[in-house]
């Protein structure tokens, strides 16, 4: 989603000048090469964190 931002200077703006990107960019690689379940087992506190996932009952365990 993007939102606009209305400046009224010396000359006017065209819509891609004023259009601002939003900071979320989603790559699925990266984000499970960061949080997916091969990550998680590779580290001490990632198995930790599925551990407790797991004891808590949850259906998803990382991403």
């Amino acid at each position: 989603m993007r939102s606009t931002i209305f400046v009224c200077f010396n000359r006017p703006r065209t819509l891609q000048e004023i259009t601002v990107k939003r900071t979320f960019q989603p790559n699925n690689r990266r984000r499970s090469k960061k949080h997916g379940f091969r990550a998680r087992m590779a580290d001490r506190a990632g198995r930790k964190v599925l551990r407790s996932r797991r004891l808590k009952g949850r259906n998803k365990l990382s991403a």
